[in-house]
């Protein structure tokens, strides 16, 4: 748990931070190794633990339940297809948990494991979270971002080229596959509405109109879209953070939702993306063929 919330601080996302070494943390290892000019490791190597723990401040802290935590309004329940959401007033949290995890970049389990007994139901209660460093500095500007479609991940690049930013990402689908070459961030919305359009023919969805579905962290695009000048395209949250990396997107790309708002805060419009393909390039690197140096949801 310690390792994720280091690294989280440090802008290389672990995804969702549930106290296991996972892919999205290996994702994330080995990005953070790259920005400081460590050794490539698929395990914690003493010079990447001994940079990481420069940050000495405690991993956890005690945070107290406000009314607003626990009031709601709560959904009972997500529908499954998305025509079943259209009607709903807003796509909120399901339990005050879900939305105490999201905010501290959490998995559920892991902020039951650490409140055994804990309901997340009374306003004064003091609860353990881990602190992924309310006391940073702002988010670092991008001057580009790099998604990588096969290797499913989001970097933030500098003006000076250097990787101030990693994130794992849910990169496109077979039915609407993410595109080649580089578009431009065109836009920022935060709280968006999601707007369906039937021409993608998304599986699952027998619609043959287009519809909306209202704003809230469990919108099928999650709490902010980011547009891209490719038609349909976007970087955007998602109601589901344990899935990131894990589940095909609708073309576009996915991310946590805190993710998706730390790269929001860290781009502007004009911002080129660039879609690449890093196991390709591996290959032809490898090859020796490399000469030169190189709102829909």
């Amino acid at each position: 748990m310690r390792f994720q919330v280091l690294l989280d601080r440090a802008h290389f996302s672990p995804g969702e931070i549930d106290g296991k070494f996972g892919e999205n943390a290996k994702k994330a290892l080995r990005a953070y190794a790259e920005a400081k000019n460590l050794p490539s490791s698929d395990g914690l190597t003493d010079d990447i633990w001994k940079a990481l723990q420069s940050d000495d401040r405690p991993v956890t802290t005690t945070y107290t339940l406000s009314d607003k935590d626990i009031s709601g309004p709560f959904l009972n329940k997500i529908p499954a297809k998305l025509e079943d959401m259209k009607d709903l007033p807003r796509l909120d949290f399901t339990s005050a948990r879900e939305g105490l995890a999201e905010k501290f970049h959490m998995s559920e389990e892991l902020l039951s494991a650490l409140n055994p007994g804990q309901h997340f139901d009374r306003a004064g209660d003091n609860i353990i979270v881990v602190d992924t460093g309310s006391q940073e500095s702002g988010a670092p500007k991008a001057s580009r971002v790099e998604v990588d479609k096969s290797r499913q991940t989001v970097k933030l690049f500098d003006k000076s080229n250097e990787l101030v930013g990693f994130y794992p990402a849910t990169v496109g689908s077979e039915e609407k596959p993410s595109p080649s070459g580089t578009m431009k961030i065109t836009g920022i919305s935060h709280d968006p509405t999601y707007h369906y359009n039937p021409k993608y023919h998304f599986k699952g969805v027998h619609s043959q109109k287009p519809f909306t579905i209202k704003p809230g962290p469990n919108n099928p695009v999650g709490v902010v879209w980011i547009n891209l000048s490719g038609e349909g395209y976007g970087i955007h949250g998602t109601p589901s953070p344990s899935k990131v990396s894990k589940a095909e997107s609708h073309g576009c790309v996915r991310l946590t939702n805190w993710d998706a708002e730390r790269v929001a805060a860290s781009v502007s419009k004009g911002t080129p993306v660039e879609f690449v393909d890093g196991s390709r390039r591996a290959f032809v690197r490898a090859a020796g063929l490399l000469r030169c140096a190189s709102y829909n949801g």
